[in-house]
């Protein structure tokens, strides 16, 4: 029967038995462990110069040289240990290789630190003698201590993703299984390999058994510290909006200026755009936009020095305005099939007729306002068969889209836009600026009409990552205009 692997990578950190863990897997016939072929400062261990021919400078120049020899050196399956900061192009080629079995090893985060802390403080790294044995009390660092738990979530998080979407499944140990023969047995199994240890390697020995009051001289602050950190990030936020491709054809350029637009839809890209224009002497309509990709390249070659910036609306006012602009006013940019959906899926009470007539009062338009706030809520949060359009789509998920093709250089606000312009002409060298339109508020009914506490409780239910990602504070009459 054919071998399910031809190697193996023990992904784990400092202070988590990967030691241990690696004696024991060399004791089974057909599988070599080459320790931290990887680290960066060193190969294997600190006197060490070289692993089957290859120098550290050689292997640094050529990971796979490395990965290459060990292949043909070893009869079986070769595997090594793998830290958070050893090698990334390494990482990234063991998570891809099918044929590459992962073993994720972890320990209890404040374990880990405290173990850390005393090898640091005594120099020991590794006990083969308990009589050798040195004993350390440490001092919590609290900071220090959440930049580890924090770098490490994240990377075990990178590892599951990986895996889920590659189709692979690793084989998840933790500190206290490795001193299981039963598990370790298992994790033999799962490379492939039958036989069956009866007892442990004597190689090495547990360091510093001791309980972690003994260990640490102020152990409440360890407690204190714990209780802060949200481990199973109860305030975070669901996030089932699908990522936004950046819409390259939208962006606007200036001519006579290195300035490009990046429109965040249901902005005030009209106002915007007319800035522009006034800038380059022409119209709106002359105004350069449905760029493609190589439209785009090309003209951040000919604009050194270019800057490219988008704006930001308050989630209630650009709520409305997609809302009045797609479902309300009547035109172009009407939605008819969504509009249609609205009113006989969603129970959204919209306007027979577009423009509405003279009985569309103030009390209804609010009232529908509300129901497609509740829609888009359940829109964004995938709950709806229903396109989350980028009208009403979160705005981190669009400035996100922009990154992957062109980071915007300057995020500005449009309450505080004149000054933001302002930097913005400065930056490209324009010595007189025209004067920002006035943004006019949507038809029939502004939103300062029929703001209130419960509009902003469902804008708020709605748009949660914006009002977190970007700061946002409650909308207020004397934001317009």
């Amino acid at each position: 029967m054919d071998r399910p692997f031809d190697s193996f990578v023990i992904l784990a950190e400092m202070r988590t038995g990967s030691n241990f863990l690696e004696s024991n897997i060399n004791l089974f016939p057909g599988l070599h462990s080459y320790g931290e072929v990887f680290n960066p400062y060193l190969i294997c261990k600190p006197d060490q110069t070289d692993l089957f021919g290859v120098t550290l400078a050689q292997r640094d120049a050529d990971p796979m040289k490395m990965i290459e020899k060990m292949r043909e050196n070893t009869e079986g399956l070769y595997g090594f240990r793998l830290f958070n900061d050893h090698d990334p192009r390494v990482y990234d080629h063991v998570m891809n290789d099918r044929r590459c079995a992962k073993i994720i090893l972890s320990r209890n985060l404040v374990d880990a630190w405290v173990s850390q802390r005393i090898a640091w403080s005594t120099d020991q790294w590794a006990l083969q003698d308990a009589r050798d044995a040195k004993k350390w009390r440490v001092k919590f660092d609290a900071k220090d201590f959440k930049r580890l738990f924090y770098t490490v979530k994240e990377r075990q998080r990178d590892i599951a993703r990986r895996l889920q979407i590659t189709g692979q499944a690793g084989f998840y140990i933790d500190y206290d299984d490795i001193q299981d023969l039963k598990a370790v047995n298992g994790l033999a199994r799962f490379l492939g390999v039958e036989h069956e240890l009866t007892e442990f390697s004597g190689k090495f020995k547990k360091q510093n058994p001791e309980s972690l009051i003994d260990k640490v001289r102020n152990f409440s602050l360890v407690e204190e510290t714990v209780n802060e950190i949200d481990r199973y990030d109860l305030d975070s936020l669901p996030n089932f909006e699908p990522i936004r491709a950046p819409v390259v054809p939208s962006y606007v350029t200036c001519d006579s200026v290195p300035l490009l637009y990046m429109p965040v839809q249901a902005g005030p890209d009209r106002e915007i755009k007319a800035w522009m224009a006034a800038i380059d002497g022409m119209a709106v309509e002359d105004l350069a936009t449905g760029l493609t990709q190589r439209d785009l390249r090309k003209w951040k070659r000919q604009h050194p020095g270019h800057r490219t910036f988008t704006v930001l609306r308050h989630p209630a006012r650009r709520a409305h305005a997609a809302f009045c602009r797609h479902f309300i006013a009547g035109g172009p940019e009407t939605y008819g099939e969504i509009r249609q959906a609205l009113a006989d899926i969603y129970d959204v009470a919209l306007p027979a007729e577009m423009p509405p007539g003279a009985d569309w009062d103030k009390a209804r338009h609010r009232a529908a306002f509300l129901g497609f706030l509740k829609f888009v809520a359940g829109n964004i949060n995938g709950q709806t068969a229903i396109r989350v359009d980028g009208s009403w789509a979160s705005q981190g998920h669009v400035v996100t889209g922009f990154g992957q093709i062109l980071p915007p250089d300057h995020i500005l606000r449009e309450d505080d836009l004149a000054a933001g312009l302002a930097m913005l002409g400065h930056e490209v060298g324009l010595e007189t600026l025209p004067a920002l339109p006035v943004i006019e508020d949507e038809t029939p009914f502004g939103l300062a009409d029929i703001y209130d506490d419960e509009v902003e409780e469902a804008v708020r239910k709605a748009y949660q990552r914006d009002f977190m990602l970007f700061g946002f504070r409650p909308w207020r009459r004397e934001k317009r205009g």
